[in-house]
């Protein structure tokens, strides 16, 4: 579930982030259109909140590395 909520966070983040292109091309520099500000405030707040999703992830467990080349820590006792 977590995974699937990064996911669209992540796309999201992308269609936000075409929204402000879009913006930026038709509104050519006009100081009375804010779409791009507005645009610009909601891929921040996307950001923010992907990184708070992932944060979370983290600390419980839930995302974390299962590279098949990682063996992880070494569980032996050091030798003196």
């Amino acid at each position: 579930m977590l995974k699937l909520i990064i996911i669209l966070l992540m796309i999201a983040l992308v269609a936000s982030l075409a929204t402000g292109l879009v913006f930026l091309m038709s509104d050519q520099g006009s100081s009375k259109k804010r779409r791009l500000f507005n645009s610009l405030g909601v891929r921040l707040g996307l950001g923010v909140c992907l990184l708070v999703v992932i944060t979370y992830g983290v600390i419980t467990g839930q995302l974390g590395h299962q590279n098949p080349w990682d063996p992880g820590p070494n569980m032996s006792s050091p030798s003196e």
